[in-house]
Formats: structure tokens, sequence, C-alpha cells
């Protein structure tokens, strides 16, 4: 399925997608694996790019000086992100195993490399109820960027995230953003549901998602949940229209269900029923 991608576990480049093979205009996403002694190199060209490290220890070369880049695993601990401005050439060397997800948005080069540190990353609870989940800001506003907007959010098993379901692809004036879902889950054979839809009927897309999946945002509202007993990470890339600042500018909630925020418990069924 076109906007349901597996990963290959055994290739260097895990995944990759590009404007040309997601069919939109902004993003370029990939997850590069590599073992000891392995290194990848990498031309920003006319983009922003942003390396998350996912699991194990490397370091990132470039002209701006090299930064050491590590993170015991996605469930574990926040990461350092790297930014890179258009133009820039890095070279990641792996110290033992090394997964990072790259990231990039086409931009003007009007900020400098940057490495963000764990503690300038926030983190909140969002939602209530079954609806109850961590965000972590991990590239978004006000941290500096041009287009680039980078999220990682934990769900436990039992629960949804992106409750009420959302859109950002002009639908009711959202902005138009472009955006993928890098799926991890806690245990690793744990499974989750992703969702892309469109009130009028005219598109649905229901995924079952694994560890290492990766899902395509590329129009409609979405939401994701997660089985009983499997804890979900994923991360999320987005790019589109909103520059700079208005990178905080929020979705747009589907009116069927937004009235959940005012109470993520009301029309709750209680049971036992009819004894």
């Amino acid at each position: 399925m076109k906007n349901h991608l597996k990963s290959d576990s055994a290739g260097r480049i895990a995944l990759e997608v590009s404007p040309a093979s997601a069919g939109w205009q902004y993003l370029s996403f990939s997850v590069i694996q590599l073992q000891a002694g392995q290194s990848y190199r990498y031309h920003t060209g006319a983009t922003e790019v942003a390396l998350v490290p996912l699991a194990g220890a490397g370091s990132a070369h470039t002209v701006a000086g090299d930064f050491a880049l590590r993170r015991a695993g996605v469930f574990q601990e926040k990461p350092s992100v790297l930014y890179l401005p258009p133009g820039h050439d890095c070279t990641v060397v792996s110290a033992g195993s090394f997964e990072f997800a790259l990231g990039g948005a086409p931009a003007t080069g009007k900020y400098p490399p940057r490495l963000f540190r764990p503690d300038e990353i926030r983190a909140e609870v969002r939602g209530g109820g079954a609806a109850r989940r961590q965000v972590h800001h991990t590239l978004a506003h006000p941290l500096p960027a041009e287009r680039l907007i980078l999220y990682e959010v934990y769900v436990p098993g039992g629960a949804w995230s992106g409750y009420p379901p959302h859109c950002h692809d002009g639908y009711g004036g959202s902005p138009l953003l472009d955006e993928t879902y890098y799926f991890r889950t806690d245990p690793l054979n744990g499974v989750a549901l992703h969702r892309n839809y469109r009130r009028d009927a005219s598109f649905e897309e229901i995924f079952a998602v694994r560890d290492r999946d990766l899902v395509l945002v590329t129009q409609g509202f979405h939401s994701t949940s997660a089985a009983p007993g499997s804890n979900l990470y994923f991360l999320n890339y987005l790019a589109g229209e909103l520059l700079d600042e208005q990178r905080a500018q929020p979705p747009y909630d589907d009116p069927d269900y937004a009235w959940l925020k005012d109470d993520y418990t009301s029309n709750r069924l209680q049971l036992p029923l009819m004894q």
C-alpha cells in the first residue's frame, strides 16, 4: 500500500520517502541503520534537515563542527536533535550500531546549524480518558526552523492519540502540511491502528501498523490507537506552507468529534449493563 511502508530491516536505508514518491510537495524522510564503523554522507541541498537519533550512538561531522549523537532508545530518553540549513554536507559515523531518522523541507537558510539538547524539548500530557498521551515538541515552535515541525508521541496500550481526529490539508481553513508517522512498539510484536479519512467518505485508509512501520498522511483527518498491551511511540515530521512562527498554528479538529475536548469521558458506556 502506497501510504503504508515497511522498513527494510537488513538495509542501510530502512525507509526513504521523497516528495516525488509520496506525491506531495514539501517533505522528505528516511530512516538510516548503521553498523559499527559504517558511515552515511548526506548533502542538504536546497532543504533544511533535522536528524533525530533513535537508538545507539554516532557522530555527525559538518563544516560547522562535530556533534555527538546518542540515545538509549525511544522509550528510554529524549534525543538531541541536529538541525542543518541548506547547502551543508554531513557525514554520520556510527559508534557501534546507530539508527536515526532524517527529514527535510525546502528552506532559504535563515537559521544556522544547531544541536537542540534534550532539556530544550518540551514535554506535555494531552487529552484525557482513553485519549491520554504524552507529546514531545521535538522541533516545534518556539524552537526555530523554517518549515520543519517534529513531534514524538507516547501512547499507552489501549489509548488513542490525535483524538479528536484532526487535519492539515486545507479543509476548514487548516494549514497545508505533509506528515509522516514512524512507529515503534513496546513490546516489539505490538500493534496499532492508524486511520486517514475525509468527512464526506470519499477517502479512507485504515492501517494495522507494527514496529518500524511508516504511514504517510497525504490528506484528510487522522488518528491512531494502540492495542491493549501495546505501548506506542511515533515520530512525526511535518512540513508545508507554515513558516517560522506560523509553525505554531494548530490543525483543524473534525467537528463531529471536537466536543470530546470538553470532557474526554463523556458519553462513556458504564458497565455492567442491563443485568
